[in-house]
C-alpha cells in the first residue's frame, strides 16, 4: 500500500484516526505515518488523529474537528456565540463543552478548548450539516445558559452590558419558552438569578 492508495481511500475523512485507518487497511504499518509527516503529506493534530496537510481550514472543518478530537463534546460558549452572531467579533480558538476534564489542544490547524460540564448539563445541542458530515453545536438558548453557568461573575445588568452582546440578534433567534424549560430542568437558583438579569438585559417580559 502506497501513499496514493492511502490518499484515495482516506480523502473523504476530514480528519482520521489510527482506528479509522486500520479499518480501511487492516495490516497498516504505522511507520508510514511518520514517513508521510516528514514529507508533509499529513500532519498530526493530537495523539492518534491526523489530517492531510493540504486540507482547507474553514470554520465547519474546525467545528467538526473539535467534535472529533475530544468526545463527547459540542461547540458552545464563545464559539457558538460567534457562530450565531450574538457577539460582534470572531474568536481565535474553538471552544466546546464536554463531560470530560477541561483541557486545551494546540494543533497545526487551530487551538481547541474544552470546558467541563456535569453530566446533567450535557444537553441542548443539535446537529449541523457540513457536506456529507455534521458537527454538534449548542442550541442558541443552551449557548447562553452554558456561558452564564460557567461565568458566575456575570450577574448584574452592568456585567451583561459590558459583554457587547447583540440584543436584537439574540431576541430573533432564541425561544423564551425553551430557555425557561431548560432553566426549570437544571433547577439552579444561582443560574436562575443570572437568567432573570439576562431577560432584563434583553428587555423581555418574564
Amino acid at each position: 500500500m502506497n501513499y496514493t492508495e492511502f490518499r484515495q481511500r482516506m480523502k473523504s475523512f476530514p480528519i482520521f484516526s489510527i482506528r479509522e485507518i486500520e479499518k480501511q487497511f487492516p495490516c497498516f504499518d504505522r511507520r508510514r505515518l511518520v514517513e508521510w509527516q516528514e514529507k508533509r503529506y499529513i500532519q498530526k493534530l493530537r495523539n492518534r488523529y491526523y489530517c492531510f496537510t493540504d486540507r482547507r481550514v474553514e470554520e465547519p472543518f474546525l467545528y467538526y474537528t473539535a467534535n472529533e478530537l475530544y468526545r463527547p463534546s459540542y461547540l458552545s460558549l464563545e464559539s457558538a456565540l460567534s457562530r450565531y452572531g450574538f457577539i460582534p467579533e470572531g474568536v481565535f480558538r474553538i471552544i466546546s463543552c464536554t463531560t470530560l476534564k477541561t483541557c486545551i489542544f494546540e494543533t497545526p490547524v487551530g487551538i481547541f478548548g474544552y470546558h467541563h460540564l456535569k453530566a446533567n448539563m450535557f444537553f441542548g445541542y443539535r446537529l449541523e450539516s457540513w457536506g456529507d458530515h455534521h458537527y454538534t453545536i449548542a442550541e442558541p438558548e443552551k449557548t447562553l445558559i452554558d456561558y452564564l453557568y460557567l461565568h458566575p461573575e456575570i450577574k448584574r445588568l452592568e456585567d451583561f452590558r459590558s459583554l457587547r452582546w447583540n440584543v436584537l440578534t439574540i431576541k430573533e433567534q432564541i425561544s423564551m419558552e425553551k430557555l425557561s424549560s431548560y432553566e426549570s430542568y437544571i433547577a439552579s437558583s444561582a443560574l436562575s438569578k443570572r437568567l432573570s438579569v439576562l431577560k432584563e438585559f434583553l428587555n423581555v417580559k418574564t
